[in-house]
């Protein structure tokens, strides 16, 4: 009997700890099930694999499930120490070495390395899609030894730092090869999967439902939120029906209109704060319409653009007029550029300089946004008052995307928000003739002057110089009328009381920071 009694009690305890390490693993003990965060979400926003995606929308899905050698401060543009504790810039600033804080581990509880920062760049570089581009400068990477990473890069990049902690230098686990099909670098796996080092891992994706969040049970900073969910939810309607009832903490999506009827609710907080977040129009000069190739056409459309009438009617002033194309709150920006204004007159007499009579024009848009619809609308109206007959063309976001790529276009609905506090973010993408299609210059807008400056610009070190630059730029790409710079946003969020410790970086547009939020009772 009492050999019986021992062996029982040896079960028991095995029991226990199986259960233990099963908790372990999930990361939801019983404490953190009672901490749940449920956000919602408009849409699915294709691979979430940060060597694949350059959508804001995939980075909330992303961000948290992995670590970076350098982190942005809370809700502020500083970059402090990541993975790697401390950094050197060679004087000639094309090389970074990275020497990396020992004891950061990916989900499975292997050690983050120099290793997985060489894989994770090397990775980048060989997919070759849309991250590549900010990477590209990379000439070779160099693992020092097993806490010590080198980067040489071909010529000086000033932005280099602050793109390594933005979403494409999120460090994947090399293992992430064992998933490796048809030599895709397990970009199928990754593409609905994480293999980081970040406070959360993906636990659960259930297409077109939701994606499931647990913590890293071998992340040094466990998190209070047990288990969050990316939600989605298509039925504007019904994600404010469900953050009125609390069945929802956080909601996006909602029509601007709605979420100010918001503010009524006693149990929703909108958040209203200025971001770095601009909407324009994308004017198809190298490949759309024979007629946006001339200058004063464009110029036309620009000042057949009512600005204000979209910031109040359809914005409900929760924008403000950009004088671009570098955005207020943003060192670079020129408060004295030229900006168009809504003039019809002067549209016309701009088009009947030009010689051109009888446009059609196609206008690209999708009900990805829920704005852009309405603003497509009201474009179509302006243009139209100066004789110009717009054709709209409403698509999937996913078609929307491959179309600005290839250029199947006249005029697009755009939007853009920077990945670094740096104004190359807006002059380099836009302007060179090698950023072509989704990199950014979705105008296929050339021209030499332009691209020897912003080529010249980014590889300065000195500021000065920099933004004397840009400014010259500046008043050449706004009388070329490149784009029609609609307005500059707020960053407005319908989000529950009971969530506590959000902070919004304007450099991580729609990625929240909920390993540091929790939810009070």
């Amino acid at each position: 009997m009492k050999r019986l009694a021992i062996c029982l009690l040896a079960v028991i305890m095995l029991s226990a700890a199986a259960c233990s390490k099963q908790e372990a693993v999930t990361g939801e003990t019983t404490v953190k099930k009672e901490q749940r965060l449920v956000i919602s979400i408009p849409a699915e926003p294709g691979p979430i694999d940060p060597a694949v995606t350059v959508d804001n929308s995939a980075y909330k899905l992303s961000y948290y499930s992995y670590e970076r050698l350098l982190e942005y401060d809370g809700e502020k543009t500083d970059l402090i120490p990541g993975l790697s504790k401390k950094w050197e810039v060679s004087p000639d600033s094309k090389v970074y070495t990275f020497t990396l804080e020992q004891g950061h581990k990916f989900a499975d509880g292997t050690e983050v390395n120099a290793d997985a920062v060489k894989f994770t760049f090397d990775r980048v570089l060989k997919i070759g899609k849309g991250p590549s581009d900010s990477f590209d400068v990379i000439d070779e990477i160099k693992v020092l030894d097993p806490y010590k990473v080198e980067f040489t890069l071909k010529e000086p990049y000033p932005i280099f730092l602050p793109l390594v902690a933005g979403n494409y230098g999120s460090i994947v686990n090399p293992k992430v090869m064992e998933y490796e099909k048809d030599g895709d670098l397990a970009q199928g796996w990754l593409a609905v999967n994480t293999s980081g080092s970040g406070p959360y891992q993906l636990a659960e994706y259930k297409k077109g439902q939701y994606y499931k969040y647990i913590p890293n049970a071998n992340s040094a900073k466990q998190p209070k939120i047990g288990t969050v969910y990316f939600q989605i939810n298509s039925d504007v309607s019904a994600t404010r029906l469900k953050l009125t009832k609390g069945e929802i903490d956080i909601a996006e999506g909602i029509p601007v209109e709605q979420l100010l009827e918001l503010e009524k609710e006693s149990n929703v907080e909108l958040i209203k704060v200025p971001s770095l977040k601009v909407d324009y129009v994308y004017m198809n000069i190298g490949k759309g319409n024979e007629a946006l190739k001339d200058r004063k056409v464009r110029q036309a459309i620009s000042y057949a653009t009512n600005y204000q009438s979209i910031i109040k009617n359809i914005q409900k002033d929760t924008a403000v007029p950009f004088r671009g194309p570098i955005p207020e709150g943003l060192w670079g920006h020129d408060a004295n550029a030229k900006m168009y204004s809504y003039d019809v007159d002067k549209a016309k007499q701009l088009l009947s300089e030009s010689g051109k009579s009888g446009i059609e024009l196609t206008l690209l848009y999708t009900d990805h946004m829920p704005l852009w619809e309405p603003i497509a609308l009201a474009l179509q109206n302006d243009f139209a008052q100066i004789g110009i007959k717009v054709k709209l063309n409403k698509v999937a976001y996913a078609t929307m995307r491959e179309m600005l790529d290839k250029g199947e276009f006249d005029l697009s609905l755009g939007q853009w928000a920077p990945d670094t506090a740096d104004p190359w973010e807006f002059m380099s993408p836009w302007f060179d003739s090698k950023s072509w299609g989704l990199s950014g210059n979705r105008s296929f807008y050339k021209n030499d002057e332009v691209d020897k400056m912003v080529r010249e610009a980014a590889l300065l070190q000195d500021k000065e110089q920099r933004l004397n630059l840009y400014q010259e730029v500046t008043k050449i790409v706004n009388e070329d009328a490149v784009y029609v710079y609609l307005d500059q946003r707020q960053f407005v969020l319908p989000i529950s009381k009971k969530v506590q410790g959000f902070k919004y970086n304007p450099m991580l547009d729609e990625v929240y920071n909920i390993q540091d939020m929790s939810i009070s009772e």
